[in-house]
């Protein structure tokens, strides 16, 4: 009998060793940051003050976390950006796919003049001052729709959604149609189940970026009982600032120990609920983004 001999090469195992290496470090420095916020803003408030901490707290104390969650009106904020995360999402979903799937088909009459317009979108807009006259006028100043109806579409997030629908294959889709089903029918029994990566992935971007939204309803709401969770935590910041300028020399030092780590109580209070959702996605993030993408 032969022996089989290995195929890893000293050169093999060498390359494999520094791209361990490289993921490694790069971990770390990505890891780093949020281990270095979340310590901050649980350590003692006098040895954040003078930079003690630098990967694990030091004491602990829950100071900011009680200066920030006394806020007025904070759990109806983290309501607000919970309704804007969740049914902006659920209309992005939707309004991607509508959009993404005729033009992913070959029969489509007029693909590439509706692709054109679609990319186009991304490189030129009316501006900030007509977008603000046409929202205002219909109607959506002050309203809950204008955290959703004007970002109902992301144009790169339809093309990629367009990439994995073209994924499916021809056959599957006229295989269903030679069984009757028609085109609704063949869209969300068939060619929306068979990208559910892609779209698990789009669900996160969409998600993000509705949790991160600030300058919109900086914009366009006033009401109170609409701000979001990002406009509140913005005004803690501030009012921890004016409180820092306007005290006087005695206070002065307890003031800047308490707006410093109420900054990294803030990082932490926007990120966290966010980022608890990522691991639950994780898994379909790599196979969604490729879907699609290489084509044979």
């Amino acid at each position: 009998m032969k022996r089989v001999r290995s195929s890893s090469s000293p050169s093999d195992v060498i390359f494999n060793a520094a791209v361990c290496l490289i993921a490694a470090v790069a971990f770390l420095v990505t890891l780093y940051p949020f281990i270095y916020i979340l310590s901050v803003s649980i350590s003692d408030s006098s040895a954040v003050y003078r930079g003690e901490v630098f990967l694990w707290p030091v004491g602990f104390s829950l100071a900011g976390y009680k200066q920030v969650f006394q806020q007025k009106g904070l759990w109806t904020a983290y309501g607000n950006t919970i309704f804007y995360t969740v049914v902006g999402t659920v209309f992005n979903l939707i309004a991607t796919c509508i959009a993404a799937y005729p033009l992913s088909r070959r029969t489509m009459v007029g693909r590439k003049f509706f692709n054109f317009i679609i990319v186009f979108t991304m490189y030129f807009s009316g501006g900030l001052i007509p977008s603000y006259l046409l929202i205002t006028h219909l109607g959506f100043y002050n309203s809950r729709w204008v955290m959703i109806i004007p970002a109902l579409l992301s144009t790169y997030n339809v093309m990629v959604c367009r990439s994995a629908f073209a994924g499916v294959p021809d056959e599957i889709i006229e295989s269903a149609q030679i069984d009757g089903a028609n085109d609704w029918q063949i869209f969300h029994t068939i060619a929306v189940r068979l990208i559910t990566p892609t779209l698990a992935v789009l669900t996160l971007y969409y998600a993000i970026a509705h949790w991160n939204n600030f300058f919109t309803p900086m914009l366009y709401l006033s009401r109170e009982a609409l701000m979001p969770m990002q406009i509140l935590l913005r005004r803690v910041l501030i009012q921890a600032s004016t409180e820092l300028a306007g005290g006087d020399t005695q206070a002065f030092e307890n003031q800047a120990v308490a707006t410093l780590q109420i900054r990294y109580v803030t990082i932490v209070v926007a990120t966290l609920p966010i980022l608890c959702i990522y691991p639950f996605l994780q898994k379909y993030f790599v196979k969604g983004v490729m879907l699609g993408a290489v084509k044979g």
